[in-house]
């Protein structure tokens, strides 16, 4: 896999630049960035937002400026992005920034340390090449390769050359019917489910919600009150049962944490279901997939439904996940597309049997 890597390191650019360096962004994301920088002797010029956002306020010691106010002080500079974007205006933004300025977006992992480089994908070679082998069609080798080269790169343009619209892997590699059972992991207000009903015109044989969040649960269970055939469980997806510990975070997540203040109970795909059948298996689960797998043996051995994997959350999810699937059911077709979305959040893995 690493002769397919075209691209230096993002931190090496960043590090060898003679330009200023701007953060577009403020939050968790931009501290561990500017963090990574400064540890590397790389210094911060200027920190912007969105108009909108900008009133005065100040982030990390430095007065947050527009976009017009860092054009006025700097003839040319390094935008680097901080924050994750995915409505079509935003993304139409990043588009005509990044035609304007050398602009990148260091991937930073949701779960887990460390930073994904050409020594990463140098470390685990083998591993994926094996993964990539698994892969069923160009378009998942073409997606696969250019997430790997976002990765190591930054650099957005990999992230919209390899696009894929939501409903292309509905049509072409889920090819959802009209009585599916869909088992929803990390169903979160019900944003998913929404979206599978307007697939399939709001029919379906049963599905299961699990939510492991109480707030999102609540949401949740107001948003599908009214459908017909649908549990929920306010559980986290594991490959067992368990009590699990989270550290709460803003937003829709929160984090797996041996220390964690909120126990949360958890248990796996296998025991929620009794050996009741489902045909559709999602999963986005905050860096728990390969244990929620794990936890589903006995439903994929038995029933093989298709799959809806999230890739995103740790380094090692983009060979760690389509190797456990296809040790679990080897017939498995295996596709892999990224929908629009920076940074590389919403790449998943679909599998279906033909």
């Amino acid at each position: 896999m690493i002769e397919k890597i075209n691209e230096n390191n993002v931190w090496n650019s960043l590090k060898e630049t003679e330009l200023p360096i701007v953060i577009y962004g403020m939050g968790n994301g931009a501290d561990m960035i500017i963090d990574r920088l400064e540890a590397l002797g790389v210094s911060v010029a200027d920190i912007f937002a969105s108009d909108e956002f900008v009133r005065g306020h100040a982030f990390r010691g430095k007065r947050v400026l527009k976009y017009s106010e860092v054009t006025e002080k700097y003839d040319d500079f390094v935008i680097v992005m901080a924050f994750a974007v995915h409505d079509r205006k935003m993304l139409e933004r990043v588009r005509e920034l990044a035609k304007k300025h050398a602009l990148y977006f260091p991937d930073v992992p949701v779960v887990g340390d460390g930073v994904f480089t050409r020594e990463y994908v140098e470390e685990h070679n083998a591993d994926f090449d094996e993964a990539y082998s698994y892969l069923s069609d160009e378009k998942s080798r073409k997606s696969f390769v250019d997430i790997l080269n976002f990765k190591v790169s930054g650099k957005v343009e990999y992230l919209f050359d390899c696009e894929t619209e939501k409903d292309y892997v509905y049509r072409n590699y889920l090819r959802l019917g009209s009585e599916e059972m869909l088992m929803d992991l990390g169903a979160y207000d019900g944003d998913t489910i929404r979206e599978f009903l307007n697939v399939t015109d709001g029919k379906y044989s049963k599905i299961y919600a699990v939510e492991a969040d109480r707030k999102n649960y609540n949401k949740l269970t107001k948003n599908t009150a009214e459908l017909e055939n649908t549990e929920t469980f306010n559980l986290a997806a594991w490959d067992k049962k368990e009590i699990l510990h989270f550290e709460k975070k803003k937003g829709r997540n929160s984090k797996l944490s041996s220390v964690g203040k909120t126990e949360i109970p958890a248990d796996s795909v296998d025991n929620i279901l009794g050996g009741r059948k489902i045909t559709l298996l999602k999963m986005d689960i905050e860096g728990s997939e390969e244990k929620a797998l794990i936890g589903a043996e006995k439903t994929i051995r038995r029933y093989k439904p298709k799959l809806y994997i999230c890739a995103y959350h740790r380094n090692s999810d983009m060979f760690l996940l389509p190797k456990k699937i296809h040790e679990l059911c080897p017939e498995y077709k295996i596709h892999f597309a990224h929908h629009p979305y920076v940074p590389a959040w919403e790449s998943n893995f679909y599998c279906d049997i033909d």
